[in-house]
């Protein structure tokens, strides 16, 4: 489907791709890796068509349409779900028309493709999308104007998903989402029918969603089968072949260098070492393939302090006479490695802060050792560092009586070499500013990190670098963070921040994730209902029971027809669903990816997009049969 023949890229003078080939068929899912700043968002730039490239051709079937989602976040006071349903130009284009055609027959192509890109379910699928992303039912209907930066780059994201693009360009898609709407996306994106390019730092993304990965590496794209961790094991067996062809090439090259030195000027043996020498020259060396280093962190050892290092007792926080969290009793002990986890507006980032001591308590207690010291590190912090300082004097202003050797020592802990620790600040990266935050977090050796969002910018390896540090790390770590793969490897514990107050998760990340998709089937069903999901016995299906049990036994058997279509149509849901999870399980597995060929994988795809539909109709059909079923019990 997407050819990149033999092209150039160049920024600035920067040569970033040279002579780079790669093919992508038509239906794959294709993660698009390297380190930072190596040129993959300038890729994508060039295949949208909003990046010129210096030599070569990218090329697309005619008519290929390309989504990708730019900077440019939705405005104005249109709702969000009407800037996700005009996503669908083609859509909103033949109902314009149908209300001022005339021609009988223009008026019955109209609804015939209308009907063919169902377009009678799109506000359902709008919806879907967008309480995926975290928007409720209410928060649908507000104009995108109220809306944050971050929550308006959301809902450009659900617009563009559910414009439904046959090649979709994610550059990042995560950045912008809280680990729940993160997790939808993955899920979302595993079953997404056309093709995919995806830019992410996300390991989990990079393992459940791709079956090819690209890597820009020494200016060139090379193509490997699989997920990241597959990708990673063939380039590190790569790396060993020619490391190990190279090796035997320059025994080789030594065992002629040999002969030629010994016989080159004996008359009985100057042809053969002629021949050696033009052998020697025509030699091509292999090239070295080059390792390249991890960004390394490692964090002071703290002093020891007995537990707890912090206790809350029936303490409540917000801010000024509005509380956000209350009901507070928890302890955070020296061996703590605890991930908050909770929607975005939830309170996580309150609760941190409040640890942090940046938010006071409005009632209740918070108990810990006076001498006791905090690492807070949140993204905001970047407008607090002096743009025009280096790294170095920025720890030099902080603490002028520490010496130079240890502040260039103590820099080096995080990657900051010579060069980069008397850099500009604002010449950093986004990811070398992010270790700055890290050096000065630490530099007092706290007993307690406190870490909100702290991979944002950084990338694959400098995550497992993080990951490292943070276990190797000898206190107490509070984690937030949209990155599943960074708190299955760190946090031992799970706290969820919800309904105004924070409780421990009795479970994994695994059993987190299947609580989610519950939460989201219910949320759609209330959602296709109109109105918002109840609980217990107050809803319609608990009223529908308490009214059954009034029955009279002539009534029960009147509405025994009713209850069996209901009954039915629950399982053919269940049976739809489990169905849908032997294909999600197809797909996951790595082994499918080698052994079949790129048309059974699209059609195994095309039966899990099916699946998803049918599941959807399956649905609308149980909810209907359960509200006949309740109008004839409220009739009986």
């Amino acid at each position: 489907m997407l050819h990149i023949n033999d092209i150039t890229l160049r920024v600035g003078g920067r040569i970033l791709l040279e002579g780079a080939t790669a093919v992508v068929p038509r239906g794959h899912k294709v993660a698009l890796v390297g380190r930072n700043g190596s040129g993959k968002t300038t890729l994508f730039k060039a295949i949208a068509g909003d990046f010129s490239i210096e030599t070569g051709t990218i090329n697309l079937p005619p008519r290929t349409r390309i989504g990708y989602l730019k900077q440019d976040a939705p405005e104005g006071n249109i709702s969000l779900l009407d800037v996700v349903l005009a996503a669908d130009t083609e859509r909103a284009s033949l109902l314009e028309e149908a209300e001022t055609a005339q021609d009988p027959h223009r008026i019955a192509e109209i609804h015939t493709r209308l009907a063919d890109i169902e377009a009678h379910s799109a506000p359902a699928r709008a919806a879907a999308i967008l309480a995926g992303l975290g928007f409720h039912a209410e928060m649908q209907q507000v104009p995108c104007a109220s809306l944050s930066g971050g929550m308006r780059m959301r809902v450009a994201l659900a617009a563009l998903l559910f414009s439904q693009p046959d090649l979709l360009l994610l550059d990042e898609p995560t950045n912008h989402l809280d680990l729940e709407a993160a997790l939808w996306l993955e899920g979302f994106l595993k079953t997404y029918p056309n093709t995919i390019l995806l830019i992410s730092h996300d390991r989990d993304f990079l393992n459940s969603i791709p079956d090819m990965t690209i890597h820009l590496e020494g200016e060139k794209l090379v193509s490997y089968k699989g997920n990241y961790d597959q990708f990673e094991r063939q380039r590190r067996e790569r790396f060993e072949r020619m490391s190990a062809m190279q090796g035997r090439q320059m025994d080789e090259r030594r065992r002629i260098q040999a002969f030629i030195d010994r016989f080159r000027y004996k008359a009985s043996k100057a042809r053969q070492a002629q021949s050696r020498i033009k052998m020697l020259e025509k030699m091509e060396p292999i090239a070295t393939v080059v390792e390249q280093h991890t960004i390394s962190f490692d964090f002071l050892k703290p002093t020891p302090f007995s537990p707890p290092l912090i206790a809350l007792e029936k303490a409540s926080v917000g801010y000024g006479e509005k509380t956000i969290l209350s009901g507070l009793d928890l302890r955070i002990d020296p061996d703590d490695r605890i991930a908050l986890l909770g929607a975005n507006g939830n309170g996580k980032s309150t609760f941190i802060k409040m640890l942090a001591g940046k938010l006071g308590l409005q009632s209740g207690s918070l108990r810990r050792p006076s001498k006791m010291k905090i690492g807070y590190f949140a993204q905001h912090q970047t407008e607090e560092l002096t743009p025009s300082l280096s790294a170095f004097q920025q720890i030099r202003k902080l603490d002028p009586m520490v010496t130079e050797e240890k502040i260039r020592a103590y820099l080096g802990r995080f990657g900051f070499a010579q060069n980069a620790a008397e850099t500009p600040i604002e010449k950093l990266s986004g990811g070398e500013k992010a270790r700055l935050l890290f050096a000065l977090m630490g530099r007092e050796a706290p007993q307690v990190l406190l870490l909100d969002e702290p991979t944002n910018h950084l990338d694959v390896d400098s995550r497992e670098a993080l990951i490292q540090a943070i276990n190797a790390y000898e206190g107490a770590v509070i984690l937030v963070s949209h990155d599943a793969h960074l708190i299955e490897m760190c946090a031992d514990t799970l706290w969820i921040v919800e309904n105004g107050t924070c409780h421990p998760f009795e479970g994994d990340m695994e059993d987190y994730r299947r609580l989610l998709m519950l939460q989201r089937r219910e949320e759609r069903a209330a959602l296709r209902e109109g109105r918002e999901a109840g609980k217990g016995e107050g809803n319609a299906e608990g009223q529908n029971r308490r009214e059954q049990r009034k029955l009279s036994a002539g009534a029960r058997a009147a509405l025994a027809p009713f209850r069996k279509a209901a009954r039915q149509a629950e399982e053919q849901v269940v049976a739809l669903s489990r169905a849908k999870e032997k294909i999600a399980g197809k797909l996951a597995d790595p082994a499918l990816y080698e052994r079949a060929t790129p048309e059974e994988i699209a059609a195994i795809q095309k039966e899990a997009a099916d699946l998803d539909r049918k599941i959807t109709e399956a649905e609308d059909l149980w909810m209907a049969a359960e509200e006949r079923l309740q109008a004839a019990t409220q009739t009986s």
